[in-house]
């Protein structure tokens, strides 16, 4: 029987098992990833490169080898809720703004350096807000991360954008302000 589940999901699901089984070496070699430019760390490969899509370019594989390192250091998701809404990076940093409001300015200036981020400035921008999302728990869509940022460079911007709404979601709207 053929599996339903698309590469994103079917990588991201392996990630989930390691944290799970607290296989801790497999966590560790993810985590040498970190501040790397992704794909250059051989170690990574035996648990990168059996998950990524077939004939993967370079392109392709690049996300799998950013967000590998990315859940090792925090494998924390989404739970399962009622509304079973998609959820995207926007969500967890606006998340993150909704329970540390002392911190606003530094989180939104932040956030707004990983919007204007080109892709070679991604994985040290995205490396910076999962590290403050640790202490907090601040769940993640790991699978949706990869997902988009697959599309990060697209000239429409609309991961971007999407992102940018999701986080003003979580914050006061205009006119909310007390009097």
């Amino acid at each position: 029987m053929k599996s339903t589940l698309s590469d994103s999901d079917r990588f991201v699901d392996m990630l989930r098992r390691l944290a799970e089984r607290q296989d801790r070496a497999a966590l560790a070699t993810l985590r040498r990833g970190l501040g790397k430019t992704p794909g250059t760390v051989v170690e990574l490969y035996p648990l990168v490169v059996p998950y990524l899509p077939p004939q993967a370019t370079d392109r392709d594989a690049w996300p799998y080898f950013v967000v590998a390192p990315l859940f090792a250091l925090h494998p924390v998701d989404w739970p399962q809720d009622n509304e079973n809404r998609p959820r995207n990076f926007g969500d967890s940093v606006g998340w993150l703004l909704q329970r540390v409001p002392e911190r606003t300015t530094g989180l939104t200036a932040r956030f707004r350096r990983l919007l204007q981020a080109e892709l070679e400035e991604l994985p040290e921008q995205l490396r910076h807000l999962v590290t403050l999302f640790v202490p907090w728990r601040v769940p993640v869509d790991w699978a949706r991360l990869l997902r988009d940022l697959s599309r990060w460079d697209d000239p429409e911007r609309a991961v971007q954008r999407a992102w940018a709404r999701a986080f003003v979601g979580w914050g006061p709207r205009v006119g909310d302000e007390p009097a």
